[in-house]
């Protein structure tokens, strides 16, 4: 089946109770992209991915999954890592692993012939036949990570996928979703940490308090903030002053400020001119961090600080 969009969301909303945590939320994921839900803890991550999942019906709206307007019909196709873990904890990995596939139809005999296939190349060979209370908490967050992939799914949709991960296993983690994404399956995650929507990304919805305050390509919301200058001089005071903008940020000899709008040439003259002397100068593209700050606001980027579930019980 050909889609344009893996996911498809329109006006998504759901209370619960007196509390509305998604207020008309849209989304559009492309097949084949690594796209991220950004946004702090209590956004309405989670509520909209199960919506759109099919795990939860909105209270208004529409969604569709990889071409299904029932998005339950489209399970076979979809592995889905909720972001509170679950495992049986008596259970050998490659069984876990294995079960997880047969959940999602794949039959147990060819389940464990992937698992085993799947733990040494995650170099976890050694680990098949431990259960899974004796395994490490990063080991045994990658044996259900594996078991959402083993059925081979067209879309791979992760809550919070890198909370409780030491560095050393969120970067694995990165490299399995690049992967994934490399053999042609669609990724889905939320996170409330900037650095991996930046580095992993083509497409992000911006998320604060159930709305979408931004959905698009990540350069797209870095452009929404113009570029920074620093820049240095070995004087402080001359002519040149004039060139440097109104609202600058100055802290002795150095300096912060926008680039104007007609280019650092004019800047550059008026310093080199008034004999300045330039001691540094660079122009600094917004990171994500600056552009979901001016897009969300302040107090949801320090939200964004605050531990999800998984972190608070680790």
């Amino acid at each position: 089946m050909s889609i344009d969009l893996a996911v498809s969301a329109h006006g998504l909303v759901k209370n619960f109770g007196n509390t509305r945590a998604v207020d008309g939320i849209d989304l559009a994921v492309p097949p084949g992209a690594i796209y991220g839900v950004l946004g702090p803890n209590g956004a309405g991550k989670t509520t909209t991915l199960r919506m759109v999942l099919g795990i939860i019906d909105p209270d208004e709206g529409t969604r569709s999954l990889l071409g299904y307007d029932r998005p339950m019909q489209a399970a076979p196709l979809v592995g889905y890592l909720p972001e509170e873990r679950g495992l049986y904890p008596a259970m050998q990995a490659r069984e876990a692993i294995a079960f997880m596939g047969a959940l999602r139809g794949l039959p147990l005999a060819e389940g464990r012939r992937r698992a085993d296939a799947l733990l040494e190349e995650y170099d976890l060979g050694h680990a098949g036949k431990k259960m899974i209370r004796t395994l490490s908490k990063g080991m045994a967050q990658t044996v259900q990570l594996l078991g959402t992939l083993i059925h081979k799914p067209r879309l791979i949709v992760l809550d919070e996928p890198f909370s409780g991960l030491d560095a050393l296993n969120q970067g694995r983690l990165e490299g399995m979703i690049r992967t994934q994404a490399a053999e042609g399956a669609t990724v889905l995650f939320s996170t409330h940490v900037i650095a991996h929507a930046e580095r992993l990304c083509e497409r992000i919805a911006i998320i604060a308090a159930g709305k979408v305050r931004f959905e698009g390509r990540v350069d797209e919301a870095r452009e929404r903030l113009r570029p920074q200058v620093r820049l240095r001089t070995r004087t402080t005071e001359g002519n040149w002053r004039s060139a440097i903008p109104a609202d600058a940020v100055r802290n002795g000899a150095d300096w912060k400020f926008e680039l104007p709008g007609d280019g650092i040439e004019p800047l550059l003259n008026a310093l080199i001119q008034g004999q300045a002397g330039i001691e540094s100068l660079s122009i600094e593209r917004p990171g994500l961090h600056d552009a979901f700050v001016a897009i969300a606001g302040a107090q949801a980027a320090a939200d964004m600080a605050a531990p999800t579930t998984a972190e608070k019980v680790a």
